[in-house]
């Protein structure tokens, strides 16, 4: 894919990390990537980087931009362009009216409520929130589309190797060990009391409102701190050291001439995982708090909403949620409580407490960068073939396909010479059959999206049953068309257990044999799994259930020698844990049975299917086979 970033970012912000790292990633992945900013500097990237001034907000300046952003765009064949901060969005957004490219921002931060923030909708196709409570304000109080909201973590390439203690997963106090092996002989002095030298590290920009915190720490808590602890150093490390309030200064310039070499001014730095590894506790928020307690550092989360205290594993959600102090959910008093503050930065220095394992881990697997790639890279994918499909994409599902209707209460099945008349109406309406993988190769720019069908259809076929393979190939390949089946990956299981087991009652259903699954690898159909077992997952342990979608994707690519992407919950039957264990299983979509969301691309991971029964008519055919059914079944059912 070819992708696009624009920055109105005048300084190395957070949001210009985050673009650097994505476009990295992605590069690695194959895929090429043009930087447009405003960066004063070159950005560490080997992508195209091109800079434009982005952030003036002159019209003269934004007609500029965006003329050559559409120029941009046209000449290299740009196939999404990811603007980063309200400005790039704006410029983006009239740059883009009327070409093909979709447009997707990722929001940094909460924006400002006044009536063209919802008057008008500068922000693409897809927008990535980088926290839940960012989710929040988007929806409830910009009155953005829920469809269009993404809630994507900050993608963070956590450099275990300066930090060996990671390695053996064992709990760390960031203290003597690596403080002795980098401190000067001077430094390791002891004190005329004794104490250990301990370091305080106040991390991020010193403008804005991280600007004014760092201001409220010079006057309020510094000072008590380094009274009362005769070791501790405190660094102040961040660019924009110019722009920190005026009182800040004061009391910064007070504090140097008071402890002299214990305030330690670094301003910007390249090195923020070495000052991370000398120091005792970290106060900041937003990637610094990410990055510190991805290492094992203990963090201080404090941000421009407000203060999440110190960071434990109980706590981490929460603190997540706000992107560790920086986000509100909504409009409140950010005002914060630095005597409180105080106290627990004395607390915490008078018995430091380690960042435990469990929580280092679990920081750099939520924010790991390879992980938050692939998913910006899925809704790259959604917003292009939003653009190409705006529709609902009919999604049918079958189950058996027998040679007379058998003696069974569960109406799931179609008779041969019933789905033959259904395969007649498909061919008269003139629907194209498509499988999930022939829509991600053009998702994925593996197929242009002029060649996409005007009416597609997806014909999925779940359980594999044995008039599958005597029934319901022929006639597939008959008319030319190729569906998908959903295996499950117990090749041991030879009929429908599953059944018998609720019902002995239940006529005995044959299951295909190895080689008659491998009939259809060999016809071009797409393979999908559908548990090992066939369970009810959201009744399951959630270990055993991850274990039925994780093992039933390898035992079918072993089995079978075909790539396995999407995944069918048997019954229907899902929830939130259930679905991300789908997709942490490397599953790029999950099909289920009358849920989902409007579009396929809503939520790739519950993508709607319509049941299809013994006696379904041309009317009936023709309303599940319409791009309007799935609103007429919202707005049916009131949803």
């Amino acid at each position: 894919m070819r992708i696009l970033h624009v920055l109105s970012a005048e300084f190395f912000a957070g949001s210009v990390a985050y673009a650097v790292q994505l476009a990295e990633a992605h590069r690695a992945q194959g895929h090429a990537v043009w930087v447009l900013s405003d960066a004063p500097a070159p950005l560490p990237t080997g992508a195209t980087q091109l800079t434009a001034p982005i952030s003036d907000r002159r019209y003269a300046a934004r007609w500029r931009n965006l003329r050559r952003i559409r120029a941009l765009v046209q000449q290299e064949r740009i196939d999404v362009v990811h603007a980063h901060a309200r400005a790039a969005s704006w410029v983006c957004y009239a740059a883009l009216r009327g070409l093909p490219v979709p447009l997707v921002s990722t929001v940094h931060g909460r924006q400002h409520l006044h009536a063209s923030t919802s008057l008008f909708d500068v922000y693409g196709d897809k927008v990535i929130a980088i926290c839940a409570n960012l989710g929040a304000h988007l929806g409830a109080e910009v009155k953005m589309s829920a469809a269009k909201i993404v809630q994507i973590p900050n993608g963070v390439a956590f450099d275990v190797s300066r930090f060996p203690f990671l390695v053996s997963g064992s709990e760390i106090l960031v203290q003597s060990a690596i403080n002795d092996h980098q401190q000067t002989g001077n430094e390791k002095q002891a004190t005329s009391n004794k104490q250990q030298e301990i370091r305080l590290s106040f991390i991020g920009r010193f403008n804005g409102g991280k600007g004014e915190r760092a201001a409220a720490l010079l006057q309020h808590v510094f000072p008590a701190l380094l009274a009362g602890f005769p070791g501790l150093r405190v660094a102040l490390v961040g660019g924009e050291l110019g722009h920190l309030p005026a009182a800040g200064k004061v009391a910064l310039a007070k504090l140097q001439s008071a402890y002299d070499k214990r305030i330690e001014v670094i301003g910007f730095t390249d090195d923020v995982p070495g000052w991370l590894a000398r120091t005792t506790l970290t106060i900041g928020a937003g990637r610094v708090a990410i990055e510190a307690l991805g290492a094992g550092c203990p963090v201080l989360a404090l941000g421009e909403a407000g203060s999440e205290g110190i960071v434990t594993e109980a706590t981490f959600a929460t603190a997540a949620a706000s992107n560790f102090g920086d986000i509100a959910a909504r409009v409140q008093s950010s005002e914060v409580d630095f005597e409180q503050i105080l106290e627990t930065v004395r607390r915490f220095l008078a018995h430091p407490e380690p960042v435990s394992a469990a929580l280092a881990a679990r920081v750099r697997a939520h924010y790991d960068l390879a992980a938050v790639a692939a998913r910006v890279m899925q809704v790259y994918e959604a917003a292009r073939m939003q653009r190409v499909h705006p529709q609902h994409i009919p999604v049918l599902m079958y189950h058996k396909i027998p040679d007379a209707p058998p003696a069974t209460r569960h109406q799931i099945f179609v008779t041969k010479d019933n789905f033959a008349r259904h395969l007649a109406f498909f061919r008269w309406r003139g629907l194209t059959p498509l499988t999930f993988a022939d829509y991600l190769a053009f998702a994925r720019a593996e197929r242009p999206l002029a060649d996409f069908p005007k009416r597609p259809l997806i014909l999925t076929f779940d359980d594999g049953y044995l008039d599958n393979y005597t029934n319901l190939l022929p006639l597939m390949q008959r008319h030319g068309y190729r569906g998908v089946l959903y295996l499950l990956g117990d090749f041991a299981l030879d009929h429908n257990r599953w059944d018998l087991a609720a019902d002995p009652t239940e006529p005995r259903a044959a299951l295909m044999s190895e080689a008659q699954k491998h009939a259809f690898v060999a016809a071009g159909w797409e393979i999908g799994a559908h548990t090992l077992t066939h369970p009810h997952l959201s009744q399951l342990p959630l270990a055993e259930a991850r274990a039925e979608i994780a093992t039933s994707k390898q035992a079918l690519e072993t089995q079978l020698n075909t790539k396995i992407e999407t995944f069918a919950y048997p019954y229907g039957d899902l929830n939130e844990e259930v679905k991300e264990a789908v997709r942490a299983a490397g599953f790029t979509l999950g099909a289920a049975t009358d849920t989902g969301g409007l579009r396929l691309e809503d939520d790739r991971m519950q993508v709607f299917r319509v049941n299809m029964f013994p006696n379904e008519t041309w009317a009936s055919l023709y309303k599940k086979t319409s791009s309007w059914y799935r609103g007429y079944y919202f707005r049916k059912r009131g949803k």
